[in-house]
């Protein structure tokens, strides 16, 4: 009698902390920086500290050391740029970037240097840089340390961004990010951070292909689409659905550039209804994106239009009843999945 495999559990955190360690250890050109992402280990009693922000390097120090294990001061500006010029001359920084919405201090560093770098030299030099930075509301930690905004770097030519949904693809995006020759920003959802599902996460080192969706439940009356977090919230929609009778496909994207446009038409195509849900603010998002992808290349297999699920245009605020009433919801989902399905 085969004895089946024993299902590893891990956190989101251990399990993004576990592929830095793993690519430290098989490649000494990757590096970590960030805001105490030694947490002033080194110092007397600190020799294993605080590990960032989101605790992502806890432990690192220890086992790779001052040279390879970065504290930076606060200047998003001074060590996103460190990261560039390090990739650019040899090494595969791991930077932390401790909440996107800090991103306007260092985007010059980021959308003129990491994204342009690559294709202005001539495809002579490459940029193996990794950006990891924490979004999302849900948390109580109001306007500045809330927001999504992934949907503004994927404006830019030459950069890479992918949002895990769970340990498995975050452990297996975050090891193709340190491994991919282009800059590469890995979104990570705030509430997601203490996630333990029941899925299987290999002890071993693996890759979750950039660029690539996957179909996190099949179906054939309507197709959910959602992006890291609310690729759950579709998932529970999914199920209260099938308990009145329609069958829904979930797409969890994954990667939002490159995107995986054909698992997504295609999904559309077979169930003639889509329903995106997006944590950004809804101008100018992926959920308008996907939007006009689903019309301008399956328009005619549609039934109903295609609708959208975001916040409202407005701030993350930071009152936890208008919190609740800003962040997309199952029963937000299921109520645009029951008017397209009218």
């Amino acid at each position: 009698m085969v004895q089946a495999e024993a299902t590893r559990q891990i956190s989101f955190i251990q399990a993004i902390n576990e592929a830095i360690a793993q690519e430290m250890r098989r490649d000494p050109k990757v590096i970590v920086m960030g805001e105490d992402a030694a947490g002033a280990a080194g110092r007397k009693g600190k020799e294993d500290a605080w590990g960032g922000a989101m605790r992502l390097t806890k432990g690192l120090y220890p086992e790779f050391g001052a040279a390879r294990v970065r504290d930076t001061p606060i200047s998003e500006a001074g060590f996103i740029g460190a990261g560039v010029g390090a990739a650019a001359t040899g090494l595969r920084p791991v930077v932390e970037l401790m909440y996107v919405g800090f991103f306007g201090v260092c985007a010059d560093q980021i959308v003129n240097n990491a994204a342009k770098m690559h294709y202005m030299f001539g495809g002579k030099v490459d940029v193996p840089l990794t950006i990891m930075t924490a979004m999302g509301a849900g948390t109580g930690s109001a306007a500045q340390h809330s927001e999504t905004l992934y949907s503004v770097f994927t404006h830019f030519p030459g950069l890479k961004c992918v949002v895990p949904s769970d340990p498995y693809t975050a452990k297996g995006l975050m090891t193709a990010a340190i491994r991919d020759n282009d800059p590469v920003i890995i979104f990570n959802n705030r509430q997601l951070m203490g996630f333990t599902p029941s899925g299987h996460v290999p002890e071993e080192a693996y890759t979750v292909p950039i660029g690539k969706a996957r179909i996190a439940r099949e179906g054939a009356d309507i197709t959910l689409i959602g992006i890291g977090y609310t690729t759950h919230l579709c998932l529970q929609a999914a199920a209260e659905l099938e308990s009145r009778g329609f069958s829904a496909e979930v797409v969890d994207l994954l990667s939002l550039s490159p995107m995986d446009d054909e698992t997504v038409l295609a999904s559309v195509r077979k169930t003639r209804r889509a329903v995106i849900v997006d944590e950004d603010y809804p101008r100018c998002s992926i959920a308008s994106d996907l939007s006009a992808l689903i019309a301008e290349e399956a328009f005619d297999y549609l039934d109903a239009p295609p609708r959208r699920v975001t916040p409202p245009h407005t701030s993350v605020p930071y009152s936890n009843p208008l919190e609740a009433l800003y962040v997309p919801t199952v029963e937000r989902v299921v109520e645009a999945a029951n008017e397209v399905l009218e």
